[in-house]
């Protein structure tokens, strides 16, 4: 399918870089947190079946913060900072310094309150990222742009991911402490990605330069005319209510997919220390040891996407995104499921390999798939909507878990990770209802709302 272009120019190779470049620090925040949140949590004395509450934190900031910094920066224009830079640059600072702070923690609390900074400052980063490739691309170059950006959260990914692993076996950095105490390696993973976060992100705030609104004017005088709490709130109600058919369809995949991933980021820890190192105390070597081998995991399904977000634009040239995404996902959720027989901790390289291209293609197609149906002006905002289905589903996912650990896993993490392989597999299967043809009509129709 031949998309029209919007009238902006087409951008190089290395201009999409340089805006794409801060993503490789937003996710080295984003891996730390993924790889080693429920690490910390039961080293400071958190019982797994109530992991899960505790990562509440982290679905709620992104339900609050996304649509909010997505409306704010549509309505932002400055001569030198531009709309959208002045929030990737106080969300990074924010973000770093939480990173700094979380190994810090003595008391289980206290890293639980730093998730939630932690999580709403990498919001503030993030959303804004997405919003730009909708600004500064044209609509044949999206699918391109959001593959730029899964490089690097490919990149960011597999170096965050790989830190405690490196520190403690290249560096003889200790994996273990006092019980209650973080070890070094993990700390030193944290200050290293605070210091890398808001160096990526400003090398995308100085070398990346934002058009203004076609008709400035024109837009002051909209943004005067929808200035106010209240107008705000409603303008983002009604926008909810208004979503494009194509982001309504979207969403129910998002809904199954995300509720996947957000399992294997709080359980794979605990599922792989019993499951494969035959442990369940956080202050053992051999749990440590697990972490750390989780932080390997990870880098590999995190790398897959290094090579697929150039190889993804092209295959879904020629069977479609929708297909595309359907086959990554079900690949995915298939490879999920297999950890349950799997008990040689290198072995689960394998089906990492298939998250990895679930992963790939969830970072790009459905976001190229919604920005053709997006009109420019509303772009941060439906992209921060875009959000609640990403949210909503680990809310529910962290509401529910704890009771099923308790009571239908008999305290077995491994069968969390099979439950996310199957809503995996429903999401891939999801994508035969959405409809990536019609962007024009969705476009002419927000337009006139």
């Amino acid at each position: 399918m031949e998309i029209p272009n919007t009238g902006k120019p087409k951008l190089s190779f290395w201009q999409i870089w340089n805006m794409s470049f801060g993503f490789l620090g937003i996710q080295f925040g984003f891996a730390l947190q993924n790889t080693n949140v429920s690490r910390i949590f039961q080293t400071l004395g958190a019982k797994p079946e109530n992991l899960s509450w505790y990562w509440l934190a982290a679905p709620v900031t992104g339900l609050l913060v996304q649509p909010v910094i997505g409306y704010l920066s549509d309505r932002t224009w400055h001569v030198r900072w531009g709309r959208r830079k002045p929030y990737f640059f106080t969300g990074s600072v924010m973000a770093a310094l939480a990173l700094l702070a979380m190994p810090n923690a003595r008391i289980l609390i206290l890293a639980i309150f730093i998730l939630w900074i932690m999580d709403a400052s990498i919001n503030i980063s993030m959303e804004p990222f997405r919003a730009f490739v909708g600004d500064m691309l044209p609509r044949s170059q999206h699918t391109s742009g959001f593959a730029m950006q899964t490089f690097f959260i490919g990149c960011g990914a597999v170096v965050a991911s790989l830190l405690p692993f490196a520190f403690t076996h290249l560096f003889k950095i200790p994996n273990i402490a006092a019980p209650g105490i973080i070890p070094l390696s993990v700390k030193y993973s944290f200050y290293t990605g605070g210091l890398v976060f808001l160096a990526a992100v400003l090398w995308t705030v100085f070398n990346s330069r934002e058009k203004p609104p076609e008709d400035l004017e024109d837009w002051k005088r909209k943004k005067q005319g929808t200035a106010g709490l209240n107008t705000g709130i409603h303008t983002i109600v009604a926008g909810i209510w208004k979503m494009p058919r194509t982001m309504a369809q979207l969403a129910v995949v998002q809904f199954f997919t995300w509720t996947s991933f957000f399992s294997m980021w709080i359980f794979t820890t605990p599922a792989v220390a019993e499951n494969v190192f035959h442990t369940h105390i956080p202050a053992s070597r051999a749990y440590q040891n697990a972490g750390d081998w989780v932080g390997v995991l990870f880098a590999v399904y995190n790398a897959i996407p290094l090579v697929a977000s150039f190889l993804l634009p092209g295959l879904a040239r020629k069977i479609g995104r929708t297909t595309t995404h359907m086959g990554c996902l079900v690949t995915g959720g298939i490879g999920l499921i297999s950890m349950l027989f799997l008990h040689d901790k290198y072995v689960l390289i394998l089906p990492m390999i298939g998250i990895g291209l679930a992963w790939a293609s969830t970072l790009t197609m459905p976001y190229a798939i919604l920005a053709g149906a997006l009109p420019a002006e509303k772009m941060g905002f439906y992209m921060g909507v875009f959000n609640f289905f990403i949210v909503i589903p680990q809310i529910i996912t962290s509401i529910l878990l704890g009771f099923l650990v308790r009571y239908v896993f008999h305290g077995l993490s491994i069968y969390v990770l099979v439950l996310g392989g199957i809503s995996m597999i429903i999401a891939g299967i999801m994508n035969i209802f959405v409809d990536d043809r019609d962007f024009s009509k969705g476009v002419k129709r927000l337009q006139a709302a």
